[in-house]
């Protein structure tokens, strides 16, 4: 009732923070979402990464085991240099991932921040004293 007569007054102080706050219930989901989404890719890199690591490893293996001499060696560097980039890709996604985690918890301080100062000026019908 307070709060949304205190909005409906012509957009001040208490509008903007209702319109703030619906603006961080609307990031939480979607940083979450992400978070979610890069933490699967992450783990799928892992496991590309050992199933180089192991074919990488046969093929040295075959290739000693051969009687007759078979230059597996430019397909164990290719191997190798694709682990190379599915490492830095990791990386990249990792830095992503941190950077995410930090705007997460930054969004949900956020809200519990507007949401005290929201119910602070639940009593005052022009929002904040002093602002």
């Amino acid at each position: 009732g307070a709060k949304m007569a205190a909005a409906g007054g012509g957009g001040g102080p208490a509008a903007r923070e209702l319109f703030a706050e619906g603006l961080l219930q609307f990031l939480r989901p979607a940083v979450r979402q992400l978070d979610g989404h890069v933490h699967a890719v992450r783990e799928s890199q892992v496991e590309l990464r050992e199933h180089i690591d192991s074919l990488a490893t046969e093929l040295c293996r075959i290739n000693e085991d051969q009687k007759v001499a078979l230059d597996l060696d430019p397909y164990v560097k290719k191997l190798l240099n694709a682990r190379r980039r599915v490492v830095l890709v990791n990386n990249i996604l990792q830095n992503a991932q941190e950077r995410l985690r930090r705007l997460n918890h930054s969004v949900a301080r956020e809200t519990v921040r507007r949401k005290a100062m929201l119910e602070a000026a639940g009593g005052y019908p022009q929002g904040l004293p002093g602002k």
